[in-house]
C-alpha cells in the first residue's frame, strides 16, 4: 500500500523532528477527559464524568433547559479499582451512584443535596446499576480476591448481599423493566473475558414476609457463551421483549437478541467488522436501545475507524446516523429513555474528545457539542490524518496499522529529507489502536515526526482469528511485526532508516524491549512506559485479572519454562545496544517497579546509554499534571540527543 509524503510548497524551512508545535507539554498535561455519560430516568439530564484537574467529577446537565451544566461532586475522589477500573457510577430516578475511591458506594441527589454512603468501607465495588423503580443497587464487589454481584437497597439502609457467585469474575449487570429480572456477565480463569464468558438471565424474589429484606437471585438460566466464545453487553429493551447481547461465535462481534416471549436468539447485524469491544474495564458500552425498542443504535469498528449505525430489530439494513459526521472514532453511546436522543463521546486524529449530543428524529443534523476537552484553536491544516495500512509477513499474514504523516503545514523540511518516525505499541496486548484523538501522535507529528500506530498480529478490531494469532506467539509476532513495521515505513519512503524509534507502554514497553534485544540496529532508540522486563515475576505478581492471561499468550507453567525464560528480557538484556529510556510510576501494581529497576540495572552493567525516571505516586500509567509535562518534555529531550542527534 504506497502513501504519498507530501510537502508544503510554501512555509518555513525547518529539518524534520525540530518544527515548533503548538502543542507544549504543558498543554498535553492540562485539559479534560471524559470517560462515560449516562442518561437519568426523565431522559432529559444527562450526567457524565470527566477527569480535570488532577481530579475525577460528575457533572449534570438539564439539555432541554439551556442551563449550563453543575458540578455534582466537588471534593470526593470518584475511581471504581475492580481490575483496571471502570463502572465508576451509575443514573436513574433522579440520583447518581457512584464509586468512592476507597471502593465505597455513594449516593448522590442530582438536584440538591449531599453525597450519602450506601456500602461499608470494605473491598471494591464497581459498575453500579439502578433499578427501574429506585429502590435497589445492584454492584460488582471485589473482596480478598473474591468477585461477586450483589445487590443494596439505594438507601444504603441494609446491609448489602452477595446474590450471584462461584464464578472468578462478574460484569455488566442490568435490570429488566419490571425490576424482577436482571442479566449478567461472568467468567472463569484462565480465560479472560474476550477469550470466553458466560451471559445470564435471572429473576428477583421479594420476600413476602419481609417486605424490607433485599431480593434474592432465582432460576439463573445460562444463555449465551462458552470457554470459546465470548459475550459482552446484555441490555434488555426498554418494552421488556427483547434481551441484546454481543457475541463472537462468527469471529466478529455482532449484535444478538432473545427474544424473552418465545426464547429464541437471532444475530442482527452482519459483516467483518466489531460491533463490541475487549473487556478490560467494567462499564463499557457500544450500543443502546431506541426508546421504543424498535432499534438498536451501535459503534461499528472497522479497521479503527468506528461509525454509529442503526439497525431495525426487524429486519433490513443498518442505516448510517450522519449526525456524527467528521468523527472518525466513536465510544460510550447512551440512548435516552423516552426522547430520540443519543450522546456519544467522539473524536477523530485531528478532533480532540467531545461530549456529543444528537436528535435521532433528524439523522442527518449534526451532533451539538456538550462538553469540549481541549483547546481547539489549531488549524485542523497543521494536524496528522489517520490513514489506516496493511502489509503482509513473509509467511503471507496480514498486518495492520495507522500512519500519521507530518503535516504539510506549516513547514517543511529540506528537499531530500525523510522524516524520523516513532513506531508506538499497544499496551494490552489483546487492545487495538484506533482512529481517535491521539495527542501524543499529534505532539510528535507536528514536530516532523512520522508516527505509525502498530496493530500487530493479536490485535482486536481485525477478528477473533487475527486476535487469536498472538496465542502462543506473544514475544514473536509483535516484535517481528515491530521490525516489519520499520522496514514497511522506510520501503514507502516515509521515514529515515537511520532514525526509526520503537515507543510502548506495559505490554507494549515488553515489545520495545524485546525488539531491542532481538534486532539490535533497526530502531535509532526505544522509549519504555511501565515495560515488562521478566515474565516469570509478571504471572507471579500480577493482579488477579491477569493471573492466568500469560496460559494464553504463552503457555502454562511450569510445562512452559523454556518459553518464558527466552522470550524475558531480563535474560538477554545483554544484547541491547541501542539507547533507552524508560518510565515506570513506584506504586504499579500491574507491572510493578522491580520490572524496570532490574532490566536498568542490566543496562548499567553493559553500559547501554539509557535513562531511568521513576514517578512518585503513580500507578499503572499517568495522572498527574506535573507527571505528564516532565514525561513529554523528557522524551523531547531524550530524542533530540539520541536521535536527531543535537
Amino acid at each position: 500500500m504506497m502513501i504519498e509524503l507530501t510537502r508544503a510548497e510554501q512555509g518555513t524551512l525547518k529539518p524534520y523532528g525540530l518544527w515548533p508545535s503548538p502543542l507544549t507539554p504543558r498543554i498535553l498535561a492540562g485539559g479534560i477527559r471524559l470517560y462515560d455519560a449516562m442518561w437519568d430516568s426523565d431522559g432529559k439530564t444527562l450526567v457524565w464524568l470527566e477527569h480535570r484537574d488532577g481530579k475525577s467529577v460528575l457533572v449534570a446537565q438539564d439539555v432541554t433547559s439551556g442551563d449550563a451544566p453543575v458540578d455534582l461532586t466537588a471534593d470526593i475522589a470518584i475511581r471504581a479499582r475492580v481490575g483496571y477500573g471502570g463502572g465508576d457510577f451509575g443514573v436513574g430516578n433522579g440520583m447518581v451512584v457512584f464509586v468512592e475511591k476507597s471502593g465505597r458506594l455513594y449516593r448522590q441527589p442530582i438536584g440538591a443535596g449531599q453525597p450519602q454512603p450506601v456500602t461499608p468501607s470494605f473491598g471494591s465495588a464497581a459498575a453500579p446499576a439502578i433499578a427501574p423503580d429506585g429502590r435497589y443497587v445492584l454492584f460488582i464487589h471485589t473482596y480478598e480476591d473474591t468477585d461477586v454481584l450483589a445487590i443494596v437497597d439505594s438507601a444504603g439502609h441494609l446491609w448489602p448481599q452477595r446474590i450471584a457467585s462461584g464464578h472468578d469474575f462478574y460484569m455488566q449487570p442490568c435490570w429488566h423493566p419490571n425490576a424482577q429480572r436482571i442479566a449478567y456477565i461472568a467468567w472463569d480463569h484462565p480465560r479472560m473475558p474476550w477469550e470466553g464468558s458466560l451471559l445470564y438471565l435471572a429473576d428477583l424474589r421479594m420476600d413476602a414476609n419481609d417486605p424490607q429484606r433485599l431480593p434474592t437471585i432465582a432460576n439463573p438460566m445460562l444463555l449465551a457463551g462458552n470457554a470459546k466464545t465470548a459475550i459482552f453487553q446484555p441490555s434488555f429493551s426498554p418494552d421488556g421483549r427483547w434481551l441484546a447481547y454481543i457475541s463472537d461465535e462468527t469471529g466478529w462481534g455482532q449484535v444478538y437478541l432473545y427474544d424473552l416471549e418465545q426464547g429464541v436468539h437471532r444475530c442482527v447485524t452482519s459483516g467483518e467488522a466489531e460491533h463490541g469491544t475487549p473487556a478490560w474495564v467494567q462499564g463499557l458500552r457500544t450500543y443502546g436501545w431506541s426508546h421504543d425498542s424498535h432499534a438498536i443504535y451501535g459503534v461499528r469498528n472497522e479497521r479503527g475507524f468506528a461509525r454509529l449505525y442503526r439497525q431495525a430489530i426487524y429486519g433490513g439494513a443498518a442505516t448510517l446516523v450522519d449526525g456524527f459526521a467528521g468523527y472518525t472514532w466513536l465510544e460510550q453511546p447512551a440512548t435516552a429513555p423516552h426522547v430520540n436522543r443519543i450522546a456519544v463521546i467522539g473524536s477523530g486524529s485531528r478532533q480532540p474528545s467531545r461530549l456529543l449530543l444528537h436528535d435521532a428524529t433528524r439523522p442527518t443534523t449534526p451532533a451539538i457539542i456538550v462538553q469540549r476537552t481541549r483547546t481547539e484553536n489549531i488549524p485542523a491544516a497543521h494536524l496528522a490524518v489517520a490513514q489506516p495500512v496493511s502489509w503482509q509477513t513473509l509467511n503471507g499474514d496480514p498486518v495492520h496499522g495507522l500512519v500519521y504523516l507530518p503535516p504539510a503545514t506549516p513547514y517543511r523540511a529540506p528537499a531530500g529529507d525523510l522524516p524520523p518516525a516513532i513506531i508506538r505499541i499497544h499496551g494490552g496486548p489483546t487492545s487495538q489502536a484506533v482512529a481517535d484523538y491521539p495527542r501524543d501522535v499529534q505532539f510528535f507529528t507536528t514536530r516532523g515526526y512520522t508516527m505509525l500506530m502498530l496493530n500487530y498480529r493479536g490485535s482486536t478490531g481485525y477478528g477473533r482469528e487475527y486476535m487469536e494469532m498472538l496465542n502462543g506467539m506473544w514475544g514473536v509476532y509483535d516484535i517481528e511485526d515491530a521490525i516489519s513495521a520499520a522496514h514497511f515505513l522506510v520501503q514507502q519512503g516515509l521515514a529515515d532508516r537511520e532514525r526509526i524509534v520503537i515507543m510502548g507502554g506495559s505490554s507494549g514497553g515488553y515489545t520495545v524491549l524485546e525488539a531491542l534485544c532481538k534486532a539490535p540496529g533497526v530502531f535509532r532508540a526505544g522509549i519504555c512506559m511501565y515495560g515488562i522486563s521478566n515474565l516469570f515475576t509478571l504471572a507471579s505478581d500480577t493482579h488477579k485479572f491477569e493471573a492466568h492471561y500469560l496460559d494464553t499468550l504463552l503457555g502454562p507453567l511450569p510445562a512452559a519454562n523454556a518459553i518464558y525464560r527466552e522470550r524475558s528480557p531480563i535474560f538477554h538484556a545483554h544484547l541491547i545496544k541501542d539507547p533507552l529510556a524508560i518510565f515506570q510510576g513506584d506504586e504499579d501494581t500491574v507491572v510493578p517497579r522491580s520490572q524496570s529497576d532490574r532490566i536498568v540495572a542490566a543496562l548499567k552493567r553493559s553500559g547501554v546509554p539509557h535513562e531511568y525516571h521513576v514517578y512518585a505516586g503513580e500507578g499503572h500509567g499517568w495522572r498527574k499534571p506535573e507527571t505528564i509535562e516532565h514525561f513529554y518534555n523528557t522524551v523531547l529531550e531524550f530524542l533530540q540527543q539520541y536521535v536527531l542527534l543535537v
